[in-house]
Order: C-alpha cells, then sequence, then structure tokens
C-alpha cells in the first residue's frame, strides 16, 4: 500500500518510514530536512514546508494512509504548528477528496487525557508545555470533528529501544490507566499496523509499553 509520513526526517517519523518499508509500504514523505536513509525503490523523499498547502497536497496524492508525526523543537514553549497544520490537511483532503485513513501523533496529556496524567506529568506540561498541549488539543478537537477516517495517537513518554510488538492500546480513558513510556519503534509498529487494517477508527488511542 502508499502511505505517506509527515514529519518524518527524525524521531518517531523516522522510525514510522523505517517499519513501513519494513513491511513493504511504498512510501512518501514530507519534512524539511531530507530522511536520512540509504535509496530504496520503495521511498519517496519530499522536502517541504507541512503548512504549505501545495507541498502537503503532494505529499498525499493517491496514498492510502496519512502518518502525522509532526514535533517541535524541544526548547520550543510556544507554537501554533499543530492547529495552523490541522487547517492545512482538511483543506488539502477537500480538494482531493482522499478517502485514506489519517493518523495523528499528540501525546498523552493533550485534551481530556490531562485529567488522567500523574501529578508530575501534569505539573510538567503545566509550566514547560502548556501551550504546545494547547496547541495540540486544537488540533485534536478539529481532526474529531471533520469527515477525515481519523486516528488519533496519544503516547506515553517516547523511549529509543529496539522494537518488541509488545504494546497495551486504550481507547477509553479510566481512573488509574497508567500510560507510561513506549518506544518510539513500537508506536512506529503500532501505526504502520492501524494504516494496514484501521481497527480503531474515530479513536483516541492511548498506547504504552506492557
Amino acid at each position: 500500500m502508499k502511505i505517506t509520513v509527515i514529519g518524518a526526517s527524525a524521531g518517531l517519523g523516522l522510525e514510522t518510514v523505517k517499519r513501513a518499508l519494513e513491511r513493504n509500504h511504498s512510501v512518501t514523505t514530507l519534512s524539511r530536512s531530507m530522511v536520512p536513509l540509504p535509496g530504496n525503490s520503495n521511498l519517496n523523499c519530499l522536502q517541504g514546508n507541512a503548512l504549505n498547502r501545495e507541498d502537503v497536497s503532494n505529499a498525499i496524492q493517491d496514498a492510502d494512509a496519512v502518518i502525522v508525526t509532526l514535533g517541535t523543537r524541544k526548547e520550543m514553549k510556544q507554537t501554533t504548528l499543530f492547529s495552523d497544520f490541522s487547517t492545512t490537511i482538511l483543506e488539502c483532503q477537500k480538494l482531493s477528496g482522499s478517502k485514506a485513513t489519517f493518523l495523528f501523533v499528540t501525546g498523552f496529556g493533550t485534551g481530556e487525557s490531562g485529567n488522567y496524567v500523574g501529578w508530575f506529568v501534569k505539573l510538567f506540561l503545566k509550566y514547560f508545555l502548556k501551550d504546545v498541549y494547547a496547541d495540540k488539543a486544537l488540533m485534536e478537537e478539529r481532526i474529531a470533528n471533520s469527515d477525515l477516517n481519523w486516528i488519533i495517537i496519544r503516547p506515553g513518554r517516547l523511549l529509543d529501544h529496539p522494537l518488541t510488538e509488545k504494546y497495551r492500546i486504550e481507547t477509553s480513558l479510566y481512573k488509574g490507566i497508567d500510560i507510561g513510556g513506549i518506544n518510539r519503534s513500537d508506536v512506529a509498529d503500532y501505526m504502520v499496523k492501524q494504516a494496514e487494517h484501521p481497527t480503531n477508527l474515530k479513536c483516541f488511542v492511548g498506547i504504552s509499553s506492557k
């Protein structure tokens, strides 16, 4: 199948590209920087801006699934990247009529899930990432109220360990949910498999190591 990864040059996006290629998919990427992977006949790398409608339209053209792994620089406290991108992607989808599955990564603590994090995480989000997570929440709201075939993934703290394919997903919030750390490689695995067989459409998915 054809998978587009937006925000693919590092971190979770790069892991998602690797996993999709491992599973023999045709992958198109869109990022400001080139994807640091060796040449592959199944990989088409586009350099561009996720807020540019033409760049995004080119990237999602003919895609069966679109995986969005946008992130901000660690030192950035304020941004409108996520809400601005939601405007762009919805415009592009409307113009193209795409029926792709769209997967968006935010983070556990976004939106209503912020009421289910531990006290330390709650303080960290409040004093260091409040505005970033508010913007992520705005993107979630816009996507959830759209006509997209969407899945919103809220991982816990992202870790850099090898793939295990052993993780826990939660599609509802409850007291004691305990969404902890999760390998980037495992989040990538979940998203690629959902792109293949989307069983969690229209769901907010918490994902954590078992």
